[in-house]
C-alpha cells in the first residue's frame, strides 16, 4: 500500500531509504579470498577445481606446499581462491553452484562436499527444496562467508581466509600458523572462541607472492559492529530527509508538472530491485532530482559528482576527450580525483537506460564487470566507470591499427565474459539479464582481461522463473529467434548473443555478414557457422573462416571444441542452450592446459548435461 498518494514522492522516498539501507550494511565486496578446505578421504584437487570453478593450476599458486598435485593427504587444508562479494548489498560471501548426487542432504552437502565452509541453515537458505525433498542431479546454491579486511583493526591486511575452525585449533596454533598476533586474531573475530572445535573465522592470509597485501580501503567492509548504529542514524536520516522532501514537493508541484512526460513500461522497486511502479515514476524522480533545490539523494556507494568537475575533467566536454559513441550518448575520457574515469554522458530522454544501469551497477560488483564509480543529474545525465585502457573486444578483432589477438588471450577473455554473466544470471536475486551482449560491449584492458559493460537495457526478472515478455531492444545479429519474433526474456538470450561473440572470436567476422557486396546480400554469423559444423567433418572448412590474423598460430583442435560450444549457446530452442555456469567450466577446461578435454566427453559428463538442460 503506498504511503502517499503521489507516486512521484513515493518512488523518492524508496530511492532515499534503499540508500540509506545500502550503507547499513556491505558497500562493495573484494576480489580475492580465500578458503581453506580441508581435504577428506577420496577427494581430489579435480573435484575442488570442479567444485569452486577454479583450475588447479589456479590453485596449486596458493599452495606451494603441495608438491604432488595426484596425491593430497586426507586432513590437508588447502587454500582455494574465490571472489568476496557483496550479496544483494546485505553481507559478504559468494554463491556457488553445486549439482546434487543421490543421498544429499543440505547438512551432508555443507559438512562433507564443502568441509564445513558453510553450514546446513546457510544452504537451505537458498535453495527452494525442503530437507527432506531434494531431487538428484540439480543445480542449487551453496553460500560461503568471507572477509575483505576492516581498517578499524588493521591496514596491514587485504586478504583472508574463511577458516572452519577443528578440533585441534586453538588461538595459539592459528596465530603461529598463520603468522599472525592472537589480539589480531581475536578483533578480526569479535566474541569467538577459538577453541571450541566448530563454526568459522577469519584469518588473515599470504597471496600468491607469499606476503600479507594491504588492505585497500575502498574494499574493506562494514562490520558487525558497526551494522546497528548506521541502521538506526539511516532511518532516522531518511525520516527526517522524506520530511523535507515532502514539504518541498508541495511547494514545487507546478514546477513538477511542467517538467515530467508519461511513458509506459513497468519498472518496480522493492527490496533494492525494480518491481512495483510505472516508468513514469522513474522519469519523474529523475526530473525532480535534476531540479535545482532539491539535494541529497544517492544511489547506493556511488560518488555524486557536480557538472562543473565533469566539465573540467573533460574540456568541456571537449572532441578531443571523446572516446566513444553509443546509442545513448557520448563517452569521454577523464582524470576525476586521481583516477582514470570514462563519463557517459546522456540526454535526460534516456532516463530509462540511465536508471538501468545506475540501479545494476550499484548493486552488482564483480571483477569481470565494469565499475561504476558515481553519476551527475545536472543538465544531462552523467555516468561515471573506471576507465579501461584497451578498447572493446569488437575493435581489436577489426580495427586495422590492432595487433591480432593470441587464440590463448581470445579463450580468456571468452572466460572472463562468460564469469561476468554468471555472475548476473546466478548470483543476484532476482536475476539481471544484459540484453545486449556484443563485442563492442566487452571492454579489454590493460592486461587483456574483459570486462561486461553498457547495463542500460538490463532487465530484472524474479529469480527462477522462467521467461518473460517485453519491448524489442537490442543489437540485430545477436537476438535470438524467441526474442526477436515474439520478445520472450530469460538469461538464455544472454547465452545466445555470447554465442555470437564465441563465434567472432573465431573469425572477427561481424554478427552479421555481407555475402555479396554488389547486391547487398548478407547473413547471420551463426548460420554461416552453422553450415559449417554441421558437416559430417567441418575442419576443413572451419579453417577457412578462421580469423586470417592468426595465420597458422592457434590450435584446430580448440577452435573446434570453442566452436561447438558456440553452436550449444546459439541453438533455436532456448531450452537446449547449456547455462553460463556450465560455459564458464567448459571455457575454464579449455583454457588449462594440464586437463584434456572433447566435445564428447563434455555431452556425455552427467553433471554438465544436467546444468546445459536446466534440469
Amino acid at each position: 500500500m503506498a504511503i502517499f498518494k503521489n507516486p512521484t514522492l513515493e518512488l523518492i522516498l524508496l530511492l532515499v531509504l534503499l540508500s540509506f539501507k545500502a550503507e547499513a550494511k556491505c558497500k562493495s565486496g573484494c576480489e580475492l579470498s580465500l578458503a581453506s578446505y580441508n581435504v577428506w578421504e577420496g577427494v581430489n584437487l579435480t573435484y575442488i577445481s570442479n567444485l569452486f570453478s577454479q583450475t588447479i593450476p589456479q590453485i596449486l599458486l596458493y599452495n606451494p606446499n603441495v608438491t604432488n598435485q595426484d596425491s593430497i593427504l586426507v586432513d590437508t587444508r588447502l587454500n582455494i581462491p574465490f571472489s568476496c562479494d557483496c550479496l544483494n548489498g546485505d553481507f559478504l560471501g559468494h554463491t556457488f553452484k553445486y549439482t546434487t548426487q543421490p543421498g544429499d542432504t543440505y547438512d551432508r552437502i555443507a559438512k562433507y562436499a564443502f568441509a564445513n565452509l558453510t553450514t546446513e541453515d546457510w544452504v537451505h537458505r537458498v535453495n527452494i527444496y525442503k530437507t527432506t525433498r531434494i531431487p538428484d542431479y540439480v543445480p542449487i546454491n551453496v553460500t560461503v562467508n568471507c572477509s575483505c579486511g576492516d581498517k578499524r583493526v588493521s591496514k596491514d591486511y587485504g586478504l583472508f581466509t574463511t577458516y572452519p575452525l577443528g578440533a585441534a585449533d586453538n588461538l595459539s596454533s592459528l596465530a603461529e600458523e598463520s603468522g599472525v598476533r592472537p589480539d589480531l586474531l581475536q578483533r578480526y573475530n569479535p566474541g569467538k572462541n577459538f577453541s571450541e572445535g566448530s563454526g568459522i573465522i577469519f584469518v588473515p592470509a599470504k597471496d600468491s607472492t607469499g606476503n600479507f597485501p594491504p588492505l585497500k580501503l575502498s574494499e574493506a567492509g562494514i562490520s558487525s559492529r558497526g551494522i546497528a548504529g548506521i541502521s538506526i542514524a539511516g532511518v532516522a536520516g531518511a525520516l527526517l530527509f522524506a520530511s523535507s522532501i515532502y514539504c518541498w514537493f508541495y511547494r514545487k508541484k507546478k514546477m513538477e508538472t511542467s517538467l515530467l512526460s508519461e511513458t509506459t513500461e513497468d519498472h518496480y522497486f522493492q527490496h533494492g530491485h525494480v518491481y512495483g511502479s510505472k516508468l513514469d515514476r522513474t522519469s519523474k524522480a529523475i526530473a525532480l532530482v535534476a531540479t535545482p533545490g532539491l539535494s541529497g539523494i544517492t544511489v547506493d556507494k556511488s560518488v555524486v559528482f557536480s557538472y562543473e568537475e565533469l566539465a573540467k575533467a573533460t574540456n568541456d566536454f571537449s572532441i578531443k576527450n571523446k572516446i566513444g559513441q553509443g546509442g545513448f550518448g557520448s563517452v569521454y575520457y577523464a582524470e576525476l580525483r586521481g583516477e582514470k574515469a570514462a563519463i557517459k554522458k546522456m540526454d535526460m530522454q534516456a532516463s530509462k537506460e540511465f536508471l538501468a544501469e545506475l540501479k545494476v551497477l550499484t548493486h552488482v560488483h564483480h571483477l569481470n564487470l565494469v565499475r561504476l564509480i558515481g553519476y551527475c543529474i545536472e543538465g544531462s545525465l552523467f555516468l561515471v566507470y573506471e576507465f579501461v585502457e584497451n578498447g572493446n573486444l569488437s575493435q581489436h578483432l577489426r580495427g586495422s591499427e590492432r595487433d591480432p589477438l593470441p587464440w590463448l588471450t581470445r579463450v580468456q577473455i571468452a572466460l572472463d565474459s562468460a564469469r561476468g554473466l554468471e555472475y548476473i544470471h546466478e548470483h543476484t536475486v532476482p536475476v539481471y539479464i544484459h540484453r545486449d551482449i556484443k563485442s563492442a560491449n566487452i571492454l579489454i584492458d590493460k592486461n587483456f582481461r574483459a570486462k561486461v559493460a553498457d547495463f542500460g537495457l538490463t532487465k530484472l526478472t524474479e529469480y527462477g522463473s522462467a521467461s518473460m515478455h517485453t519491448r524489442l531492444v537490442g543489437t540485430f545479429g545477436y537476438m535470438p529467434p524467441e526474442y526477436a519474433q515474439y520478445g520472450d526474456v530469460s538469461p538464455k538470450i544472454d547465452v545466445y548473443a555470447f554465442g555470437v561473440v564465441l563465434y567472432e572470436l573465431i573469425s572477427a567476422k561481424e554478427a552479421v555478414v555481407k555475402t555479396n557486396e554488389i547486391i547487398t546480400e548478407s547473413k547471420g554469423l551463426v548460420a554461416l557457422f552453422e553450415d559449417i559444423l554441421n558437416q559430417p567433418d567441418p575442419k576443413e572448412d572451419l579453417c577457412k573462416i578462421v580469423d586470417t590474423k592468426l595465420g597458422d598460430n592457434y590450435p584446430l583442435d580448440s577452435v573446434c571444441k570453442m566452436a561447438q560450444l558456440a553452436k550449444a549457446c546459439t541453438q533455436e530452442n532456448p531450452q537446449l542452450r547449456p547455462s553460463m555456469r556450465s560455459i564458464v567450466i567448459a571455457l575454464m577446461t579449455l583454457s588449462s592446459s594440464n586437463e584434456d578435454w572433447d566435445v564428447g566427453s563434455f555431452y556425455e559428463n552427467q553433471a554438465l548435461l544436467n546444468l546445459m538442460s536446466g534440469r
